[in-house]
């Protein structure tokens, strides 16, 4: 398992062909997000639902108010037992947010509180039995979780 720490956008109104110019006006707010992954299924699996939907993945923190944050200040930082792992920008994204919701709603609509992640920045790494991951996102709260071996 591997830990990805992202920024999460809540969506506040339903959403389809969005163009990238108006994308903004569609999300209620930031929040960070722990998108967890079994990277051994998702490697052999054809689809990644089961290495990314197990029970406990996909750690989500409270919802920031988006009117309450500066988006283009926004920074994700994942710690795993206190130590920084990942720090990303959201200038330094492969697809900004506005990109990825232009795309996504090509082809699905979003609904009124649908989480799209944004992807992770370098870092991602390696989940051990005991390990405290937190991610967050600076101006819009954290979230904690614990790793337990089942």
């Amino acid at each position: 398992m591997d830990f990805e720490g992202e920024i999460g956008l809540v969506i506040g109104e339903e959403a389809k062909h969005v163009q990238r110019g108006e994308a903004w006006s569609v999300v209620a707010g930031v929040a960070p997000v722990n998108d967890v992954t079994a990277r051994d299924l998702q490697r052999s699996d054809s689809q990644w639902s089961r290495a990314k939907g197990f029970d406990t993945f996909c750690a989500l923190g409270e919802m920031t108010p988006l009117a309450e944050v500066d988006r283009a200040e926004l920074t994700v930082t994942t710690t795993v037992n206190g130590r920084e792992r990942q720090r990303g920008s959201i200038g330094e994204m492969i697809f900004s947010p506005p990109v990825v919701i232009e795309y996504v709603t090509r082809f699905m609509t979003l609904e009124p509180g649908d989480l799209v992640a944004t992807g992770t920045p370098a870092g991602v790494g390696p989940l051990r039995d005991g390990d405290i991951v937190e991610v967050s996102i600076g101006g819009a709260g954290s979230v904690t979780n614990g790793v337990r071996a089942v």
